[in-house]
């Protein structure tokens, strides 16, 4: 479980194809390794991945072909920043929203409009997720809890304030590019619940 506050810039330092639809990453980052041991999650732009090995800041995880498919991970290489962040500790103040790190869908920046003290980014939103994104609700945008400020039948916008675009990799991603995008896991329990209701009779 995560909360969708990016604690660390990290860097892929490599990406290794190991055969039966998965890879191995290494992404570099000391802070989200000082204290990592074997087994450990850490949500890679928002993708939630399990250590396998630590060394000297750097860590490994595999990827399955699932995750290769469903997120924007497959696209990764060397050299490229990502989101990092640490599984939350149950004593710890929950500063963005209830983040699982399963990624629901990929999205895709449609545009950008500086302002004086923050941007507004546009992104495409899948179809079948548009459901779930309501304005002033939660998303998770490459692992960074957000604030929806408008949302339409396959978009949503949010505002990005001057430390988000500092700190995480959202500061640069250009138009067209991908970013992995997870609705608020509360809506979809509430959808399923409700549907189960309702196909029972009950009103």
């Amino acid at each position: 479980m995560f909360t969708g506050i990016v604690e660390e810039l990290g860097e892929v330092v490599r990406v290794a194809d190991t055969g039966g639809d998965s890879a191995l990453v290494a992404i570099r980052g000391p802070l989200v390794t000082e204290d990592a041991r074997h087994g450990d999650s850490i949500a890679v732009n928002g993708v939630c991945l399990t250590v396998v090995d630590v060394d000297g800041g750097v860590f490994t995880a595999d990827v399955m072909g699932e995750t290769l498919r469903r997120s924007a991970l497959g696209a990764l290489c060397p050299g490229d920043p990502v989101n990092l962040e640490r599984a939350a500790a149950l004593n710890s103040r929950l500063g963005g929203h209830i983040v699982q790190g399963h990624v629901d869908g990929v999205g895709e920046v449609l545009s950008r409009e500086p302002a004086a003290q923050w941007e507004t980014v546009r992104f495409r939103l899948p179809t079948d997720l548009a459901r779930y994104v309501v304005e002033k609700g939660s998303i998770t945008v490459d692992g960074v809890s957000l604030t929806v400020a408008g949302v339409g039948p396959d978009w949503f916008t949010v505002g990005l304030i001057p430390t988000t675009l500092k700190l995480t990799t959202l500061g640069s991603r250009g138009v067209g590019e991908p970013v992995n995008l997870e609705v608020d896991v509360l809506a979809k329990y509430v959808e399923r619940l409700l549907g189960d209701r309702l196909a029972g009779g009950e009103r």
